[in-house]
């Protein structure tokens, strides 16, 4: 039983991480579209980290549920997943919208932030 409490312990842990660090990544990101010095490799470092957190706390939503048998309302695995289709299509867009970069990334770390919100307010 002890295992199931560090678990979902660390999947609320991981929800507060993913979700403050795409919100900084997104800020940070949507501000270096109009104020250059805020260009660095860091910040993508620190887009890539945030994105990284989605798929772990997906992965850690479904250990829950699956192996631990923990049932969550339906619409938070919805968002769980919506927000890991996020990262897919922020990732698969990424080419055609080159000139726009930082602009997807920004709005896209925002959004990946009130997905996470979201997500912890209807757990």
């Amino acid at each position: 039983m002890s295992t199931f409490v560090s678990i979902r312990q660390l999947h609320d842990v991981v929800a507060w991480i993913m979700t403050i660090a795409n919100g900084v990544a997104g800020a940070w990101t949507l501000g270096a579209h109009w104020w250059a010095p805020l260009r660095c490799r860091g910040q993508w470092w620190l887009v890539v980290a945030a994105q990284v957190t989605v798929g772990v706390q997906v992965l850690l939503g479904v250990y829950l549920q699956v192996v631990q048998d923990v049932s969550a309302p339906g619409i938070h695995v919805f968002y769980g997943f919506v927000t890991l289709i996020t990262v897919a299509l922020l990732f698969a867009y990424r080419e055609q919208l080159r000139a726009n970069l930082y602009l997807l990334y920004g709005f896209g770390g925002l959004f990946l932030m009130g997905l996470g919100i979201r997500g912890m307010i209807i757990a």
